[in-house]
């Protein structure tokens, strides 16, 4: 099975579904994007935007959820991130906070919890 996200005029990607292998298949066995993207206009419409993106993240870096953007430029497809100060790491392709989270996360009885203040960029602990 094979993905496929359909973007809109900004490259959010507004739909992601599944074209099955023998739509895809070209005579050499191999599976190609060009032949799934027309597999996908032929059914949605000549005019609309599509790209593959991979379950497992194997290529495009993120399997495409709907709310996600496309970027060109790094052939990447990015969701929308946590909070406004969090930073997208380019290794693991995830957002993360720009302050570590507290190392005794979970420890004590009862185990200690933050939550993220945008507010403060700060973790704080919750006290319930």
């Amino acid at each position: 099975m094979a993905h496929f996200a359909q973007l809109d005029e900004n490259n959010k990607v507004i739909n992601v579904i599944v074209v099955h292998n023998n739509e895809i298949d070209n005579a050499s066995g191999l599976i190609g994007e060009a032949k799934g993207i027309q597999f996908c206009k032929d059914h949605y419409g000549q005019d609309t935007v599509w790209k593959q993106t991979s379950y497992n993240g194997s290529f495009r870096k993120m399997f495409a959820g709907v709310g996600s953007t496309y970027d060109a430029s790094r052939d990447a497809f990015i969701t929308p991130p946590t909070f406004p100060s969090w930073v997208l790491n380019e290794t693991t392709w995830r957002w993360e906070s720009p302050i570590p989270m507290p190392a005794d996360i979970g420890t004590g009885t009862p185990p200690k919890l933050y939550y993220w203040d945008e507010a403060t960029i700060s973790w704080v602990l919750d006290a319930k």
